[in-house]
């Protein structure tokens, strides 16, 4: 039998499941992936078992369940002043189907789509399986800070698309003020739509106020913004995120949805809809629980060969390991993670063409003593 070609012959397994498959393997701290060891709050954990026991077990509207949609409008009003309606809120199963169902919505083959690399890795497929090309521009370290002058070089009368990721996976740099009023000049008076992944919008450090693009009426009005519950409420394995957008995106964006995957977990969006009505705060917490975390981790692994400035956002810290070899970072991780046992993601891997570095991330959503044991063996390099 001869079966088809691949549709995506350049992809294999995601680093993430490669990573932590080889934690386990060798028993490693996982530093990978990017999901907590600790639990979220109890009253949440709590409500999903009421609602089982209640019988709340069937299909939610394809859209996700009213009362959610009227909290999650109610949360971004509160906290970025956007006026949205409950209609204008997409529950989704994961962040990661939010991006897909968006880029399928609008992107039709020839169409460019702008991403900025080291990039989330579902960006690139996602536009490749829908007849996109991806134009990948490099942000550059140490600050990986949006270039302007580049992006505005790099659009086109084809560029259908550009996404936008801040807090920013993997590096940590957030945009700022000043960033959104160059974007606000850049795509005035042009047809350009804005995919806005800001599923780390509350961990946020040092003071800074995440800019959302909710937060701009001529930025929203082009815009699909997605966000993650997983992240914010410590239940990754929950898989369940939202897309915010005006009304005719809105509508393209469900026509992708209901045939991805239709509904999200009923008992648990919920149990979502009452934390979020019951603790609006808790997301207000969120920024200094996370740079509690950032500060142990980045004093515990001071002494060590590493070098790197704090992340500014996301659970997230890229070092360099330039003074401790000159391995490749793929092959840099797997020594790290088979000698020294502690598992950690290769920023290459993020990259279209990887640059000449030597940057690896941590994950530093974890217990303290996680991260005080981790911290040992990396400063004992």
């Amino acid at each position: 039998m001869h079966y088809p070609a691949s549709k995506l012959p350049h992809i294999g397994t995601t680093i993430f499941t490669v990573m932590s498959q080889m934690a386990n393997e060798h028993k490693a701290i996982n530093l990978s992936q990017g999901f907590p060891d600790f639990d979220g709050p109890s009253a949440l954990l709590n409500a999903v078992g009421a609602y089982i026991a209640k019988g709340m077990n069937q299909y939610a509207p394809m859209s996700g369940l009213p009362v959610l949609h009227e909290q999650i409008a109610a949360k971004v009003q509160r906290i970025y002043g956007n006026p949205v309606s409950a209609d204008e809120v997409t529950v989704t199963s994961g962040a990661t189907e939010a991006l897909f169902a968006a880029i399928a919505a609008v992107v039709r083959p020839g169409d460019e789509v702008i991403m900025f690399d080291p990039a989330y890795d579902s960006y690139d497929p996602a536009v490749e399986l829908n007849g996109g090309i991806s134009i990948h521009l490099q942000l550059q370290p140490p600050a990986f800070a949006m270039d302007w002058a580049t992006l505005k070089a790099a659009i086109t009368p084809k560029t259908r698309l550009i996404i936008l990721n801040s807090p920013h996976n993997p590096t940590g740099s957030v945009l700022t003020a000043t960033d959104m009023q160059q974007l606000i000049e850049l795509v005035r008076g042009t047809d350009i739509l804005l995919l806005s992944d800001e599923v780390y919008e509350h961990i946020v450090f040092d003071g800074q106020q995440h800019q959302s693009l909710n937060r701009y009426p001529e930025l929203y009005e082009r815009s699909f913004v997605v966000s993650s519950f997983g992240k914010t409420y410590h239940t990754t394995g929950w898989k369940i995120g939202y897309c915010v957008a005006p009304p005719p995106l809105t509508a393209e964006f469900r026509k992708m949805h209901q045939y991805l995957t239709f509904a999200t977990c009923t008992p648990m969006q919920l149990a979502l809809a009452d934390i979020l009505r019951d603790e609006p705060e808790y997301a207000d917490n969120l920024p200094k629980f996370y740079q509690q975390k950032r500060d142990l981790f980045c004093s515990l692994i001071s002494n060590s060969r590493f070098k790197f400035a704090p992340a500014a956002g996301t659970y997230f810290q890229v070092v360099d390991y330039s003074a401790i070899s000159d391995l490749p970072d793929t092959t840099f991780c797997e020594w790290l993670t088979k000698e020294v046992g502690v598992a950690a993601i290769p920023v290459s891997v993020f990259c279209k063409v990887p640059p000449e570095m030597h940057l690896i991330r941590f994950c530093f959503a974890k217990g303290d003593d996680t991260l005080q044991r981790a911290a040992e063996r990396l400063c004992a390099i």
